[in-house]
């Protein structure tokens, strides 16, 4: 382990003193100019936005998004709101009886009598986690600075009324969260080691596969394998610890900080602590995250919950403006439709359903019926954007933050306001904040560092060396996020996180009777203990 740490530091270190003369020299805004004309078009495309009107332009990826979130929602008879509580019960370990773990010799990519020998869970191999843990993982790449900058820019740009829209959007992304996760475990690959390798890449192989459309499911699993890598390095990465070290630099005096400057070194502390985290792989991933996760969303909603009960009296009012203004809105850019598209796009970009990259998370669980993850999985959307969101977007309500002067703001000084408006109730919730905004980075990379890892040994193989070699290369990317001002970069990267909804999306519709039958596979085992 040691021998491996002193390796990344030795590595990061040839870059750091690179990165500062960059910072100094302006030399990165030259990189960020060549880069943005190599690769905008790549980004316009993704983020292009369908004008509807003077006020109102819809990225077309919204559409996919939300158009198969409802599909899968009516296609699996409401499975987010009936499956709810079983959920629960799944993570609660009512039903682990039924999921018991045999000891298996065998793994690979063997299907006896025709059930895939990657759904049998391997009692003690290296690889696999609980229900929560799983959970927890995948939460960790997307309870975070979205849930906080993201709403209060929502919310200021389509009002108060944008906040029922990301609700809506959130309680049908539990669909898709539903399907893919499913599937992520389902066509799992299991080592003889029993560490696995999980996600959109392989379902979309095999499943493909079986259905006759081999050469489609390859191409679309290396083309969904090319962007998660790029997502790992840019919005899973640079995007999260650049953002942090803003807010930090801001908290402690903005320019006349004594951090200004010292990106680097904010990034190298960061850099340490992902590596030796992420070192450990899946497994020790979720042995951080499932500590993690459930102590910020506790005290972030705790926070949420006293700032609203000490405004007692303007609940009311909030719930009425949120109501008003997602149907009847005023003074609010776009109208009606304007509203619902900031509430949609501030859910899909938040939970991410859709876009594939939890599966690999949740396909590394220990279960041998696919469908009991899907059911987990589906309270992710639900903890993420039906729950934190709408605690941010009712604090901002509430204290009397959601104005059109605020539309404008970045995500740095949109976390900002969400901050003051804390501060209103808790005068030192801000620095609290500013350390689970740390936390959220730092859960965030290494869930990303993951998903990013899962497409690389899909491309290069899954030997120790591959491995090592990304890693390393992502830690590096952390210091270079930090301390360079690479907009460009990270908004090519944030494409590729919503370029990877294109391969996955085809691939979940396909295979959604797959998952139906998994699902009643698994509710007729619970049935049978009834």
């Amino acid at each position: 382990m040691k021998k491996y740490l002193l390796s990344i530091v030795a590595l990061i270190l040839p870059i750091l003193t690179f990165a500062q003369e960059v910072h100094e020299m302006g030399i990165d805004e030259k990189i960020d100019q060549a880069f943005g004309n190599a690769t905008g078009w790549f980004v316009n495309f993704i983020f292009y936005q369908i004008p509807f009107s003077d006020d109102v332009q819809i990225y077309w990826v919204l559409f996919p998004l939300i158009l198969g979130a409802t599909y899968f929602t009516f296609y699996f008879n409401f499975i987010n709101f009936k499956g709810f509580f079983t959920s629960i019960n799944i993570v609660r370990g009512k039903y682990d009886d039924i999921d018991h773990h045999e000891t298996m010799t065998a793994a690979g990519d063997s299907t006896p009598g025709g059930d895939a020998i990657e759904t049998i869970a391997i009692e003690g191999h290296d690889g696999e986690v609980s229900h929560f843990q799983a959970l927890t993982a995948a939460l960790s790449a997307t309870v975070g600075l979205g849930n906080i900058a993201g709403v209060a820019i929502a919310v200021s740009i389509g009002g108060a009324g944008a906040t029922f829209w990301m609700i809506i959007a959130g309680f049908l992304g539990m669909a898709s969260k539903f399907v893919e996760c499913t599937l992520g475990v389902k066509y799992r690959d299991i080592e003889e080691d029993g560490t696995v390798y999980g996600g959109p890449m392989y379902y979309l192989t095999k499943g493909l596969k079986s259905k006759g459309l081999g050469k489609l499911g390859k191409v679309l699993a290396a083309v969904f394998a090319v962007f998660v890598i790029g997502g790992s390095f840019g919005g899973g990465n640079m995007f999260q610890v650049n953002q942090a070290f803003q807010l930090v630099e801001n908290i402690t005096g903005g320019e006349q900080s004594f951090l200004h400057g010292y990106g680097w070194a904010f990034g190298l502390v960061m850099a340490v602590f992902v590596g030796i985290v992420i070192i450990g792989g899946i497994k020790s991933i979720a042995k951080v995250t499932d500590k993690i996760v459930p102590f910020m969303v506790v005290i972030y909603v705790a926070a949420s919950l006293f700032v609203i009960f000490v405004n007692y009296d303007m609940i009311g009012s909030a719930f009425m403006q949120i109501f008003n203004g997602a149907f009847s809105p005023e003074g609010v850019a776009g109208g009606a439709v304007g509203v619902l598209v900031q509430g949609f796009r501030r859910a899909a970009f938040s939970n991410e359903a859709g876009v594939g990259s939890a599966s690999i998370a949740h396909s590394a669980v220990k279960t041998k019926y696919a469908a009991s993850e899907g059911m987990v999985a589906l309270l992710e959307p639900f903890i993420d954007t039906v729950l934190v969101c709408t605690m941010t977007a009712l604090v901002l309500i509430i204290t009397g933050n959601v104005t059109a002067a605020n539309a404008g703001l970045n995500d740095a000084e949109a976390i900002l306001l969400t901050s003051g408006a804390f501060e209103s109730a808790i005068s030192w919730f801000p620095y609290v904040l500013t350390i689970a905004v740390i936390l959220f980075a730092f859960s965030t990379m290494i869930s990303w560092s993951y998903y990013g890892f899962q497409g690389w040994s899909y491309l290069f193989g899954r030997t120790k060396k591959m491995e090592y070699t990304y890693k390393i290369i992502f830690c590096m990317f952390v210091v270079v996020g930090a301390a360079a001002s690479l907009g460009s970069v990270i908004g090519f990267s944030d494409a590729m996180i919503f370029a990877m909804m294109v391969p996955n999306m085809v691939g979940i519709v396909i295979l959604a009777p797959k998952v139906k039958k998994e699902l009643k596979r698994y509710m007729d085992a619970i049935r049978a203990t009834k």
